[in-house]
């Protein structure tokens, strides 16, 4: 069973950072897909990053059309843990946040899908006020 804790949310002005965390951890774990997703109030969960490889160290990137340029996923193998910085952000990206861990390589067709994330984290709130 794969655990996935998220870390880093909070409140923040519009314009502010905020990087969040994703640690993984138990059996079956694989670095090889991992994304972030968030859900407003009201809203169906949306895909907002994701990143595909063999390793951490090198790989593709999918985003959002919503927070490309602003947000950058990225992953330390040492600590199987992947992050999300998150920067000019929006009263619009107030949302709780999401990392998932997919079990196949990630294509930009696929990367959004939910359906192809096995393992969710229990999500982090990040509240943008304006």
């Amino acid at each position: 069973q794969v655990q996935l804790v998220e870390s880093g949310g909070g409140l923040v002005q519009a314009g502010g950072s905020l990087r969040l965390s994703c640690a993984a951890s138990g059996r079956g774990f694989s670095t090889r897909a991992m994304g972030w997703f968030r859900q407003a109030p009201g809203k169906e969960r949306e895909f907002v990053a994701a990143w595909s490889s063999s390793s951490w160290n090198s790989g593709d990137t999918y985003y959002a059309d919503s927070v490309k340029g602003r947000f950058t996923i990225s992953g330390d193998t040492a600590k199987n843990t992947v992050y999300l910085q998150m920067h000019s952000l929006k009263s619009e990206d107030t949302a709780v946040y999401y990392c998932a861990s997919a079990a196949a390589w990630l294509t930009s067709n696929t990367a959004p899908l939910r359906s192809v994330y096995a393992y969710w984290g229990q999500g982090t709130q990040v509240t943008v006020s304006s």
